[in-house]
């Protein structure tokens, strides 16, 4: 497994906040979802209230 870093902006009550997750996972793909998957969980995000602006190799 590589460890991908991911990058963007999820929406809050009044604006949006920038996040910057480390992500162990097979490909980028992968790490994606599992970000996806942590927004949902933790902060009751929808998919498309969560923006991935840059997926990267660590």
């Amino acid at each position: 497994m590589a460890q991908f870093v991911v990058s963007g902006r999820f929406q809050t009550r009044e604006d949006k906040q920038a996040f910057e997750r480390a992500i162990d996972a097979e490909n980028e793909s992968v790490a994606r979802e599992h970000v996806f998957s942590q927004f949902g969980s933790e902060h009751g995000l929808k998919r498309m209230q969560v923006e991935i602006e840059e997926v990267r190799a660590q």
